[in-house]
């Protein structure tokens, strides 16, 4: 490693007048570590240190209305689907295609994470943002004009992934940057948005969809996400001149690393989960005598889960360690979820119970999302956390497109019951990943420590 070039003055250690010692090489990397003025100072190798807050809060307002205007928006897809289940808007549509366009959405914005990367890298933050505003609300307007399923899945499924991968990406590697120990938080703060941006876009269009039409809602849809979306894109900024990301969007080196692949393994098997509860629980709401109306405000519950649990959880994170929170070893996670399925969704056959399970789920679900970010810079560092987030994401293609299609298969075959115990078991076996990825990292002696001792 190169040493950092010095002041002559400062190349001779100084000397302890009592003891006519010089300190201890502790003490001297202390001293090395400290800001050097002048013109002799390495600029280059001194360690950015993110400001914990500062306009960092107000990226993660950004974020937070970024995540409500694409991860809630994508979510209020449930409503739509529900809705042209039971009227079969589309002529000689299956329950398969309808389901494959909500995990469409999610896959393709995973799909061309890659791209993304280069666009981020090429373009800057700000540019990546605004083609993904832009994707979004298009994608929308566009369905409101479908006459075919075929025209609803290049709209709703693959334009509308394209602009959900646009604005989620590039956001969520921008936040970390401004945070240490409230990385967690601040990310769970953020996230949260797709729980409350969920929430109101459920209800919006359960009630507009019966009001106006689906057509209608979705155009208001598209109005609205516009309106968010551009003006969160002008305000985010990011910090790269500081941490100075390595510039490579597509390393397959990353898929070498057992943490990475951890990671990834953690992120398929919570998708298969999460992606089943985002679209399925209005539909089997349905399915045991509810109604439409009453479908859509157990998805609204969910997401209200979704808002106020991902914050706390970030918190817990950042107090009890991130690995920790996230297996479910400390506070309530990803354990928790396959717990609350199994215990809860097994036995909901009546509208309270399923409002209950719903809003404890909610509370849990979805922290891979929540949590991912953090706990890649964790394992990766924050200058390759860009590079890594992009790949890392990219083999949840499949889990994201096929988890729903899989649900509804196995209701359609064997009844709701297969289903739920389907999505209990992908959660267990996810906090079983992180759990072998936490153990992983103390046995190669990386020195994982607890927010809680390495703050002291």
């Amino acid at each position: 490693m190169a040493e950092m070039a010095l002041p002559a003055t400062a190349l001779l250690a100084p000397v302890d007048s009592k003891t006519n010692t010089t300190p201890a090489p502790e003490t001297e990397r202390v001293i090395e570590s400290f800001e050097v003025s002048g013109p002799h100072a390495n600029v280059a190798e001194q360690e950015d240190i993110p400001p914990d807050g500062g306009y960092g809060w107000v990226c993660t307002a950004c974020v937070l209305l970024v995540n409500a205007s694409t991860w809630g928006v994508n979510s209020a897809y449930g409503v739509f689907l529900a809705y042209f289940l039971s009227h079969s808007t589309f002529s000689g549509a299956s329950r398969l295609e309808y389901a494959l366009i909500g995990g469409l959405s999610i896959s393709q914005s995973l799909f061309i994470s890659p791209l993304i990367g280069l666009c981020n890298e090429k373009l800057g933050t700000r540019i990546s943002l605004l083609i993904g505003a832009m994707l979004v609300s298009v994608s929308l307007l566009a369905s409101s004009f479908t006459t075919r399923i075929w025209q609803l899945f290049l709209s709703q499924g693959v334009c509308f992934g394209y602009g959900l991968g646009f604005l989620y990406i590039p956001a969520s590697t921008v936040l970390p940057q401004w945070f240490d120990k409230k990385r967690s938080l601040s990310m769970g703060i953020a996230s949260s948005g797709a729980g409350f941006g969920g929430l109101v876009y459920n209800l919006v269009a359960g009630a507009a969809i019966q009001g106006l039409g689906w057509r209608w809602t979705y155009r208001i849809l598209a109005i609205s996400t516009a309106v968010v979306n551009v003006t969160c894109a002008l305000l985010l900024k990011d910090r790269n001149k500081m941490v100075k990301p390595k510039k490579q969007g597509f390393n397959v080196r990353e898929f070498g690393h057992i943490s990475v692949v951890l990671v990834i393994l953690w992120g398929i098997f919570t998708e298969l989960g999460y992606i089943v509860l985002l679209y399925s629980l209005p539909d089997y709401a349905i399915s045991i005598g509810l109604s439409a109306n009453q479908g859509a405000v157990v998805g609204a519950v969910l997401n209200v889960g979704l808002g106020v649990g991902r914050p706390i959880i970030g918190l817990l994170s950042d107090r009890f360690g991130r690995i920790d929170t996230a297996t479910g070893m400390s506070p309530p996670a990803t354990a928790l979820c396959g717990i609350f399925v199994l215990s809860l969704w097994v036995p909901a056959h009546s509208y309270a119970v399923l409002l209950l399970f719903a809003l404890a789920i909610g509370s849990v679900t979805g922290i891979f999302w929540g949590t991912v970010a953090p706990v890649t810079a964790e394992v990766v560092g924050l200058q390759r956390l860009p590079a890594t987030f992009g790949m890392l994401v990219l083999p949840l293609v499949i889990p994201t497109v096929f988890a729903e299609p899989i649900a509804l298969g196995l209701a359609a075959s064997y009844g709701y019951l297969t289903a739920k115990i389907f999505v209990g078991c992908m959660f267990l076996a996810g906090a079983a990943s992180t759990f072998a990825l936490r153990s992983w990292k103390l046995v190669e002696g990386e020195g994982w420590r607890s927010p809680v001792t390495a703050g002291d």
